[in-house]
């Protein structure tokens, strides 16, 4: 076979550079992806009884980036959708991310947004110096809240303490000075309107764009002639564990299908400290689908299975940095997504970083 471009993983990384290969340049691209579906770890089908599931946990797009707002708005129409989130605290549910009205109802108060941040600064924890995800809680929330929401959520979610985590982690959860309590406050946010798997199949759809399902690419690579391959799988198993497997988060998902309309008051609950679970998902919330059931899906997280998280720790980034050097001397090589690159991006991020590689680096 012969091939200009060659794409590893059909998730949204490599569905945008391929899809803008193949729209753009008019150039014939083939994806290689190792699992039976399209999408990565977006992908969303039917269960049994007919219920849309997230099969890899709950995705919402959500961006400030009006670019790729548009450029996705070209395969999907959306449904409006600011996501909520509760939390499950001394046998309450309190909103998150922190709000004005999550201290309320947490210390059951009634105070101003003027008076939350008082009572916030009387509670943190002075620091010279913030290196870790705990010491950005302790600082801006002080220990009592950093111990009811933080601390057992992150243990339950890394398996290590949050004193030995990079502060990106903790760092991405907003905390308000108002009342506003959607998770996300960018500026566009939304679900598509028929799935995403159903936008990605859009995105696929080009008769220039080939697509080869339950491959590992290593079995077929050698018998392809290309020019450049866009690579968004493992870089440790690229260069075949050279410096050792890198360190993932994975989840085992566990889904619940019940004869009732309503399960829980939110599309996402979070369990802090109570349960081996950190969350439980409601995908009706999501999906706005009516159904005489509903499916719900826990997950458990742990140190075994499919890559999800990159191990947000000074050891991990220090060990993946000798496989940058490596990546550096590529020639043919574009190192793509989240596994690739080995640091987390929101969907909104990697769609970016992919429109971004193309238009750096394979467009003229």
């Amino acid at each position: 076979m012969k091939y200009k471009y060659i794409v590893v993983g059909a998730g949204l990384a490599g569905l945008t550079v391929a899809e803008r290969i193949a729209n753009v340049l008019k150039e014939k691209v083939l994806i290689i992806e190792k699992r039976n579906h399209i999408g990565g770890n977006v992908y969303d089908s039917y269960n049994e009884d007919g219920i849309l599931i997230h099969n890899y946990g709950p995705h919402i797009f959500h961006t400030n980036d009006r670019e790729v707002y548009q450029y996705l708005s070209k395969f999907t129409p959306w449904n409006d959708f600011w996501h909520r989130v509760l939390t499950y605290v001394d046998g309450n549910l309190i909103p998150m991310p922190i709000t004005v009205e999550t201290i309320n109802k947490l210390y059951n108060l009634n105070l101003s947004c003027d008076e939350v941040e008082e009572f916030l600064k009387k509670q943190a924890v002075p620091m010279e110096e913030v290196k870790t995800s705990k010491d950005v809680a302790l600082s801006k929330v002080g220990v009592d809240i950093y111990q009811k929401i933080f601390e057992t959520y992150t243990k339950k979610q890394w398996g290590i303490d949050p004193g030995e985590i990079d502060t990106s982690v903790i760092s991405r959860i907003p905390i308000r000075l108002n009342r506003d309590t959607r998770y996300f406050n960018d500026r566009y946010q939304g679900m598509p309107k028929y799935g995403f798997t159903k936008m990605c199949e859009k995105m696929a759809a080009n008769p220039n764009i080939k697509i080869l399902l339950n491959t590992d690419y290593k079995e077929v690579i050698e018998d392809i002639e290309y020019e450049k391959l866009i690579y968004t799988g493992p870089t440790d198993y690229y260069y075949d564990y050279k410096y050792g497997k890198m360190e993932y988060r994975s989840i085992d998902f566990v889904f619940e299908t019940f004869p009732k309309e309503e399960y829980q008051q939110a599309p996402v609950v979070n369990y802090p400290n109570d349960y081996d679970f950190t969350r439980i998902t409601e995908f009706k919330k999501l999906t706005w689908q009516e159904h005489k059931m509903t499916t719900i899906l826990k997950e458990f997280p742990n140190s075994e299975g499919e890559p999800y998280y990159p191990f947000p720790t000074k050891e991990c980034k220090d060990q993946f940095s000798l496989y940058q050097s490596e990546m550096e001397k590529e020639k043919k090589v574009i190192f793509l997504g989240r596994l690739a690159e080995y640091r987390y991006y929101n969907m909104d991020a990697v769609v970016r970083r992919a429109l971004d590689i193309f238009n750096g680096g394979l467009n003229g």
